[in-house]
């Protein structure tokens, strides 16, 4: 069995807005719930865990039938960190029918079904797959507010989601490592293990909300999918 763990139980403090913006609305619906369907609709996804904060669940819990979200298993509290959370969901699944795991950004809404597919074959195929974007700025190292050197960005990639492992390859990199804050992603943990992480291109559109000016962008990404 195939799974996706949303992870959306940030506070939302960063982003200013007077709720978490995984339930900001884009186009009359909540943002988090674009981001469910594209794995509702996925093939490849059996079930889902939904990671969201503690106080936000019965709130979320009382609109999510109105979306049909027959694959969404389990919804669980998050965590004080990004990992501890996506460990909250790992242990809501079941290790006696897991197979890959895929850990998605809630905030992610733009995630093509293709990505999710191909990043879970390539995960099937290499037991660890990271969906991955070009840098497309000019990277420079600096240190004491000078330019060190200027970095090749042709062998460069930004760590997107979904992120997808084995299983057992996912649970034995928490267990061995702390799920501190230092801990941005999955494959950091995972590397850590001595285990190659395979990657899969993604398309840059596939863009985390992390500022309000991002929201515009994904609301004019949304309205041309729908004409």
């Amino acid at each position: 069995m195939n799974t996706a763990i949303i992870v959306a139980a940030g506070s939302g403090t960063r982003f200013g807005a007077e709720k978490p913006k995984q339930f900001l609305e884009i186009l009359g619906q909540p943002l988090i719930i674009y981001t469910l369907q594209k794995f509702e609709s996925c093939p490849a996804i059996d079930e889902i865990i939904l990671v969201l904060p503690a106080g936000e669940i019965e709130s979320f819990r009382q609109i999510a039938p109105k979306y049909n979200l027959k694959k969404l298993a389990k919804i669980v509290s998050g965590g004080k960190t990004r990992a501890a959370s996506v460990w909250n969901g790992l242990m809501a699944v079941d290790e006696k029918s897991a197979e890959i795991v895929a850990v998605h950004d809630g905030a992610r809404p733009l995630v093509a079904v293709e990505e999710i597919i191909k990043t879970i074959e390539k995960a099937k195929e290499t037991d660890a797959a990271c969906l991955v974007g070009f840098v497309t700025d000019t990277i420079k190292e600096v240190a004491d507010g000078k330019i060190v050197q200027t970095i090749d960005r042709t062998k460069l990639r930004r760590a997107l989601t979904p992120q997808c492992f084995r299983y057992e390859i996912l649970k034995r990199a928490f267990a061995q490592n702390e799920a501190s804050e230092i801990v941005t992603d999955e494959c950091f943990l995972v590397e850590k293990l001595g285990v190659e992480v395979s990657i899969v291109e993604g398309s840059s559109q596939n863009i985390k909300i992390t500022t309000p000016e991002d929201i515009a962008i994904v609301e004019n990404f949304l309205k041309q999918s729908q004409t």
